[in-house]
């Protein structure tokens, strides 16, 4: 079972086979084969909600915050160093994916995620202490409170988790299929440079463009979201561990933070610093919200491409058909033949739902009542996804779409000489009122601005070629006769 999905077995307590663990409440039974304890069993049976656990990446980031945390703690001399050992040990193996069948905790939890918290504490306590029975100190028992969650709580750990994890997600997933997605948007708009084509404003023809223009609009608005990626590792940059509880850093020992966050920059070659305000780090969400947003303006941004290709597709026969999109499967199950823009729509679902995200986290953002966020996990979920399913999208639609794009030259020469809008060209000639009057002609009687201006008598020879070079409407100046 892969992390972010829950196990209906694992939702029953009471099994023939099984172990009994206790906490603070009492005894709790838990699955003999679990790696995990009391406090993540309780959670299992507590939060029988929907069926999404909490995802790999959050998971990573969990695994990575305690064996820095362990190792801060030891050169504090506050842990021993065989534990330590046994602890970083034990993280390596959460870090890896190797224990996410025992990460089974919904999303839908206690708003702390401090059943999250517990759930990596237990994890790496059982499999520490595992490692150390194989060595010569197998009298030395690791508490999942007192030594994995040392100088931390989960008040701080979650924060951090959730920083950790989206940059990670960020950096290795979004960047590089958006990079990929600009690129061959960019190429598409050199080989697509040739093309003249009618522009459309509100849906109606306008003036001509370039389908290469037209395609270089969409690779620049990946381009600037890439820019604002940059501001959101800039949000995440700051890690909320050592404010413990509720900001103060009650039990956590001066340099704990400074070093903890200094392994989790060298173990992801990341540059995290500690939060200016700890308080403002755990109480408030607003980095995590705004992170969302650019990840929503992203959605958006797709959306209208998708879009747009879907519409310079459509046909064959009764739409725009100026471009050809590549067949990747039959598009009807009773209409032979018919091939749909598929990847489009897949791309425009990615974004609808990347904008639900969106809402979930704003109104989740809003709710860090005085020293704590009360829903976290939620958000951590909802940004990952997002994250995850861009980084897929663009991705895909590249490959499967955007690569194998043809334009249909002799298609928008064809609708480019009836189009009525090439009429603005004669302004600077002939002026408003009569160029207005040419346009509405040509569109009543379906005929080429250049033949009605035959017809009329207006411009003859040089003068008509020279206004009515398409090619140069595409470029800034005045049309001259």
């Amino acid at each position: 079972m892969q992390a972010g999905t829950l196990c209906d077995g694992c939702r029953l307590s009471m099994m023939s086979d099984y172990r009994i663990e206790k906490d603070s409440l009492g005894e709790v039974h838990v699955p003999s084969d679990a790696l995990y304890g009391a406090q993540t069993q309780r959670a299992i049976d507590n939060f029988a909600i929907g069926d999404v656990a909490m995802p790999r990446r959050f998971i990573q980031a969990l695994g990575m915050i305690k064996k820095s945390a362990a190792q801060a703690n030891h050169a504090l001399s506050i842990l021993s160093e065989e534990k330590a050992k046994a602890i970083d040990e034990a993280a390596d193996q959460v870090v890896a994916g190797d224990l996410d069948e025992h990460f089974p905790v919904s999303i839908y939890q206690t708003g702390s995620g401090t059943s999250s918290n517990m759930n990596a504490n237990e994890v790496i306590a059982y499999v520490a202490n595992r490692i150390l029975e194989k060595g010569s100190s197998g009298d030395q028992r690791i508490h999942p409170n007192d030594d994995v969650n040392m100088s931390q709580s989960s008040n701080d750990v979650i924060p951090t988790a959730m920083h950790l994890s989206a940059a990670l997600a960020i950096r290795e997933e979004l960047v590089p299929a958006m990079e990929a997605l600009r690129d061959e948007l960019e190429r598409k708009a050199n080989e697509f440079d040739d093309v003249v084509k009618s522009g459309r404003t509100h849906l109606m023809d306008a003036t001509p463009v370039r389908m290469g223009q037209e395609f270089s609009g969409y690779a620049s608005q990946i381009s600037h979201a890439l820019d604002r990626l940059k501001w959101a590792q800039s949000e995440l940059s700051e890690l909320a561990l050592g404010g413990t509880a509720t900001g103060t850093g009650i039990n956590c020992p001066v340099g704990f933070a400074e070093k903890a966050i200094a392994s989790i920059n060298e173990l992801t070659g990341l540059s995290f610093t500690e939060a200016e305000n700890h308080f403002e780090a755990q109480a408030a969400k607003d980095g995590i919200v705004m992170v969302s947003g650019i990840l929503n303006t992203l959605a958006v941004s797709l959306l209208k491409i998708a879009n747009d290709i879907r519409h310079l597709s459509s046909g064959p026969t009764s739409g725009l058909a100026e471009i050809r999109l590549p067949a990747v499967q039959p598009g009807s199950s009773i209409m032979p033949g018919k091939v749909n823009p598929v990847m489009s729509e897949a791309l425009m679902m990615v974004s609808a739902r990347v904008m639900g995200h969106h809402t979930t986290i704003t109104v989740a953002g809003q709710h860090g009542n005085f020293q704590l966020n009360v829903m976290m996990p939620v958000m951590a979920h909802a940004l990952l996804e997002s994250i995850g399913l861009l980084a897929d999208g663009c991705e895909t639609f590249r490959k499967k779409c955007l690569e194998g794009i043809e334009a249909d030259r002799e298609r928008c020469r064809e609708l480019l000489e009836l189009n009525p809008a090439i009429a603005t060209a004669l302004n600077s000639v002939l002026g408003y009122d009569q160029a207005s009057e040419v346009a509405k002609k040509a569109a009543k009687e379906k005929k080429s601005i250049r033949t009605v201006i035959e017809e009329m008598g207006l411009l003859d020879g040089h003068d008509l070629d020279a206004v009515l070079n398409v090619e140069n409407m595409t470029r800034p100046g005045i049309p001259d006769a």
